[in-house]
């Protein structure tokens, strides 16, 4: 059975054997994050030391995405899978449990529904036009939901679209506490209202504050905000997740190869507070995308139109 990163950790480190062979995948993934060249006997060495783990815990560890001490459980599962991102920039397994095996988050839709029935008239008549609005309204129904809302929102607009910039790392800190602590029937509510026009279709564009979280003053070139992804191991991670999870298929009638959407949407949100973070493109669509380019991309324009299409041109999505 799959286990917690940080207790295969603890069981691996007290036995000898493993003890050595973790400590030996430490060293090839700390050199892949630095990217440090190793020699053939040093990746082979690496190849070997994964292979030696075999049936231990370790190899089969997962992460959970609303877990405490989320980044020390990534950075086990990364050392450990090191090899996965070898020469390209495909992740080919997910460190977080399935969204199936998870805690469910629940809302009391009873006490729900009596605050709402407590709303004045001309406040229901608003929400009934702008779906947004009455996304933001019901979050305020929610303690959790408006003090986590009110936090990454005043850490966000302070110094955007102004001459001082602003502290982007922590308004990405402050998304990710959003998205993963409050339940998601008020996350997305808010991320993905349904708009009829461009005043609900703006306010649902600047959910993320993009000023801070989203734009720069001048479109970095794609290959460089993967670079930034793959340095950090909650980018890089839900990265793998969104590949995994968002892959799209022709054949199938929601275009996703895996069975279940709402994962997808789940991995999306997951994106959001991270140095890949996408959002909408306009007032008027849905359509999302990365504020990247890959113009100048000489050679390896092939693999930037790749990460550009998995927002702009995903069926699954």
């Amino acid at each position: 059975p799959r286990s917690d990163c940080i207790a295969a950790e603890q069981l691996c480190l007290s036995d000898a054997t493993c003890n050595a062979t973790y400590r030996v995948l430490e060293h090839c993934a700390l050199a892949k994050t630095r990217f440090l060249p190793l020699d053939h006997d040093s990746r082979v060495r690496c190849l070997h030391a994964e292979l030696d783990l075999g049936n231990s815990s370790l190899l089969h560890c997962k992460c959970h995405r609303r877990m405490k001490r989320q980044e020390h459980c990534l950075r086990i599962f990364w050392t450990v899978h090191s090899s996965v991102t070898d020469g390209y920039f495909t992740l080919e397994t997910s460190p977080y449990e399935n969204p199936a095996n998870e805690e469910h988050w629940k809302t009391d839709y009873n006490k729900l529904a009596a605050l709402l029935s407590g709303k004045d008239c001309s406040q229901l008549a608003g929400d009934a036009t702008n779906p947004c609005l009455k996304a933001t309204h019901v979050c305020n129904l929610s303690k959790k939901c408006v003090r986590l809302r009110t936090d990454y929102a005043s850490i966000c607009t302070r110094g955007a679209g102004s001459e001082d910039m602003c502290d982007r790392r922590k308004c990405h800190r402050g998304l990710r506490n959003f998205f993963e602590k409050v339940p998601e029937d008020f996350t997305k509510r808010i991320l993905f209202c349904p708009c009829q026009d461009e005043l609900c279709g703006e306010r649902r564009r600047k959910t993320i504050v993009p000023d801070c979280s989203f734009q720069y003053n001048t479109k970095p070139n794609c290959l460089w905000l993967l670079d930034s992804c793959l340095e950090d191991h909650i980018c890089k991670s839900r990265l793998a997740d969104f590949q995994q999870n968002c892959q799209p298929a022709d054949t199938s009638p929601d275009g996703c190869s895996q069975p279940n959407h709402a994962a997808c949407l789940q991995a999306y949100m997951g994106m959001i507070g991270t140095p890949m973070t996408p959002n909408y493109v306009s007032n008027s669509s849905v359509e999302v995308s990365l504020w990247c380019t890959c113009e100048s991309s000489g050679n390896q324009k092939e693999k930037c139109d790749q990460i550009l299409s998995m927002f702009e041109s995903n069926r699954c999505l």
